[in-house]
C-alpha cells in the first residue's frame, strides 16, 4: 500500500495503426481506446504540463490520485498522516485539489509552502464526480476530475489569522445559542407557574429575581434556588460573550479593510471583521453582482423552454455573513423609519411597493455590492457616489 499503484493504459502506435490499414479509417475499438487514453491525459494535466494530484483529506489515512503527465498513467496511493509532507516535498511541483472541509486550510498553507499550488473545491462541486460506490479513492479521483473543470470555482486559502478570527465569531455565535436557550428555559418553568416574564434577557435578569423573592411568590420554594443559579449561568454566558467581542473589535482596529467598510450604514464591527477574515481576496469575485450571489442574496432561477422565473433568495454560501448583513440591513430601515428622520430615496421608493422584508434583503444585497466595492477597489465609502457604465466611443 506503501508504493504508487500505476494503472497502465494501452494504446496503439502509428506502426500497429498501419498494420490494421490506413491511419484515418480506424475500428471502433481502436477510437474508444485511444480516446480514452487521450481523454486521460489531456484531464491529467493543466495548460503548462503540470501534474494535478487530487487528495482526500481525513484524520489519519489519506488518498492520492494523479496521471502521470510523460506516460499518462494512473496513480493511486495512500498516505498516512505523517507521508503526507515528505511524499509532496519530493514530488514534482503542480497543483493539489482538496476538498474544502475540515483542517483544508492547514494543509493547504503546508503545501504552499512547499511550491505546489493548492485549490479548495466545495464538497458539494465534488459530490457529482463520485463514480458507484464511495472510497477514499473514489473521493480523491472525484475531485482530481472536478479540478480539472474549466468554469469550476475555489475556495481560497485562508491564513492562520483569518481562522483565527473566525472561530472567535463562531464561539460568540454558539454562547449567544447557550444564553437564549437559557433564557427561554427560565421562562419556560416560571410560565408554568403563573410567572409571565416579558421577552430580553436583560429584562429576564431584573424581573426573576423581583418575583423569587416577593413575598407569597407563586414559584415553589424547591425550586427558586436552581432558577437563581440558571440566572447566574445566563449572566456567565453574557459575560463571555462581551469577552469575545472586545477581542474582536481589537483586531479589527487594527484592520484598514475593516475601518473603510465600517463607514458604510449597517456595516458595525462584527459584520466587518467577519468579512475581512471570510473573504482573502475580493478581486477573486469578477463583479459586486458575483460577490452578492455568493452570500446567497440574490433569487434563485427556475425556468425551461427559455422561460425563466425568479423565485425567493438562493441562501447559498455563508449564513452567517448573511445573517449579519441582513440584521445591519434591518437596523438601518428602523433607524431611518423613525419620526423626524429622513429616510433614503431608493429605500423609500422600493417601500412603496414591495414588503419591509424584501426592502431589508435589497439593501443587503446592495450593502454587499458596496463591501466588494471598497475591497476589491481599495476606495473609501462615498455616500453620494452613483456608479455610471462607461459610454461606447464613437467613431
Amino acid at each position: 500500500m506503501d508504493a504508487a499503484r500505476p494503472i497502465t493504459r494501452w494504446k496503439r502506435t502509428d506502426d500497429e495503426r498501419k498494420e490494421c490499414g490506413t491511419p484515418g479509417a480506424r475500428t471502433a475499438s481502436m477510437c474508444q481506446i485511444g480516446v480514452a487514453h487521450n481523454h486521460t491525459r489531456d484531464r491529467g494535466t493543466t495548460m503548462n504540463n503540470v501534474t494535478t494530484y487530487g487528495l482526500d483529506l481525513a484524520k489519519q489515512v489519506f488518498q492520492a490520485h494523479w496521471v502521470d503527465v510523460d506516460s499518462g498513467e494512473v496513480h493511486r496511493k495512500t498516505l498516512s498522516r505523517a507521508q503526507v509532507s515528505a511524499f509532496f516535498a519530493r514530488a514534482p511541483r503542480g497543483v493539489i485539489a482538496m476538498e474544502a472541509c475540515g483542517s483544508a486550510h492547514h494543509w493547504g498553507r503546508l503545501l504552499q509552502t512547499l511550491g505546489h499550488e493548492v485549490k479548495l473545491i466545495a464538497a458539494q462541486f465534488v459530490q457529482p464526480f463520485v463514480k458507484t460506490n464511495k472510497t477514499d479513492a473514489a473521493d480523491a479521483q472525484a475531485i482530481w476530475e472536478a479540478a480539472q473543470r474549466p468554469e469550476m470555482r475555489f475556495v481560497a486559502v485562508k491564513s492562520e489569522e483569518q481562522q483565527a478570527v473566525l472561530a472567535l465569531h463562531r464561539l460568540r455565535a454558539q454562547w449567544v445559542k447557550i444564553r437564549t436557550q437559557q433564557a427561554n428555559q427560565i421562562r419556560g418553568l416560571l410560565y408554568e407557574f403563573g410567572v409571565v416574564v416579558p421577552m430580553g434577557w436583560r429584562t429576564l435578569l431584573k424581573a426573576v429575581p423581583e418575583h423569587l423573592t416577593a413575598t407569597g411568590s407563586p414559584v415553589p420554594t424547591l425550586l427558586q434556588e436552581p432558577l437563581l443559579e440558571q440566572l447566574e449561568a445566563l449572566r456567565a454566558a453574557t459575560a463571555h460573550i462581551v469577552a469575545l467581542e472586545k477581542q474582536l473589535a481589537s483586531w479589527q482596529r487594527s484592520e484598514p479593510e475593516c475601518q473603510r467598510i465600517m463607514a458604510i450604514p449597517g456595516v458595525g464591527p462584527l459584520t466587518a471583521s467577519a468579512v475581512v477574515a471570510s473573504v482573502t481576496d475580493a478581486r477573486q469575485f469578477r463583479s459586486a453582482r458575483q460577490f452578492a450571489a455568493y452570500l446567497g442574496l440574490v433569487p434563485r432561477q427556475s425556468g425551461t423552454g427559455g422561460r425563466v422565473k425568479l423565485l425567493g433568495i438562493s441562501k447559498r454560501g455563508d449564513t452567517y455573513l448573511r445573517t449579519l448583513l441582513i440584521h445591519g440591513a434591518r437596523s438601518v430601515l428602523l433607524s431611518q423609519s423613525r419620526r423626524g428622520r429622513s429616510i433614503d430615496p431608493w429605500l423609500g421608493a422600493l417601500l412603496q411597493r414591495r414588503p419591509s422584508n424584501v426592502v431589508v434583503v435589497a439593501l443587503a444585497n446592495k450593502m454587499a455590492r458596496t463591501i466588494w466595492a471598497l475591497l476589491a477597489q481599495g476606495r473609501t465609502f462615498d455616500a453620494g457616489w452613483v456608479s455610471r457604465r462607461p459610454r461606447p466611443e464613437c467613431n
